[in-house]
């Protein structure tokens, strides 16, 4: 005896996403949808979101940038006995400029431990119209690094001042050490997201100014009725 063969039905086969073409129609009715959206916000949210926007991206980037810090010593022009005390103001001018080159970069990188081009990058000096004083300022994101990089600039231009002094009659003496700093000298996250949002909130106003007004028609278009039926022409005779 033959067994009956059973043929089992073929599976039907099934898909569980939707095809790509009914896939793009939706794509595309929810882009034609977003002009109409756009348009029903109230008028003022370019500004609140260019504050939104401005104020998130300054905070995140006061949270993120490395804190400087900021020490500064001070150096003072002295005459010897028989110079003219007007020459140390010049003098301490010109110490002011020279604070900055090579020639005293170069011994102060012995103390200070830092490379020149540090120094040149970080130490800035200044100068008063009315007080023979050097003002040396270095900016460093360690505190430590900072007061060591004025003090030894400050003890290189007092050394090159001392091999001159019997030309020039004035020497440099130090007036204040750099202290190491507590505070951090750079804008905190607070800051930036307060200019940040400023800044935002300028875009977003100028946004709003250039955006084209609700129901104001175009000059040099006015409405023209529509030409009078004969039928409405009769009635009116």
């Amino acid at each position: 005896m033959t067994e009956p063969l059973t043929q089992s039905p073929a599976e039907t086969a099934t898909d569980d996403g939707p095809a790509p073409p009914a896939r793009r129609h939706r794509v595309r009715a929810a882009l034609r949808r977003v002009p109409g959206r756009l348009r029903s916000l109230p008028p003022w949210s370019p500004l609140a979101a260019g504050v939104l926007a401005g104020g998130l991206l300054g905070a995140g980037y006061g949270l993120l940038a490395t804190p400087q810090y900021t020490a500064t010593s001070y150096v003072v022009a002295v005459p010897a006995d028989a110079s003219d005390p007007a020459s140390a103001l010049g003098f301490a001018q010109a110490y002011g400029r020279v604070a900055t080159q090579l020639a005293v970069l170069g011994d102060a990188q012995m103390w200070a431990h830092v490379p020149v081009a540090t120094l040149e990058r970080s130490v800035r000096t200044a100068t008063s119209p009315d007080a023979p004083m050097v003002s040396v300022t270095a900016t460093s994101a360690d505190p430590e690094e900072a007061a060591d990089m004025a003090n030894a600039v400050t003890r290189a231009l007092t050394r090159h001042a001392a091999a001159s002094a019997d030309d020039t009659h004035v020497e440099l003496r130090q007036f204040a050490r750099a202290t190491e700093p507590t505070e951090a000298s750079s804008a905190s996250a607070a800051v930036t997201g307060l200019v940040g949002a400023s800044a935002g909130g300028l875009l977003g106003g100028l946004a709003l100014l250039v955006r084209p007004r609700r129901g104001v028609r175009e000059p040099g278009r006015a409405a023209v009725p529509g030409p009078a039926s004969a039928a409405d022409g009769r009635g009116q005779l």
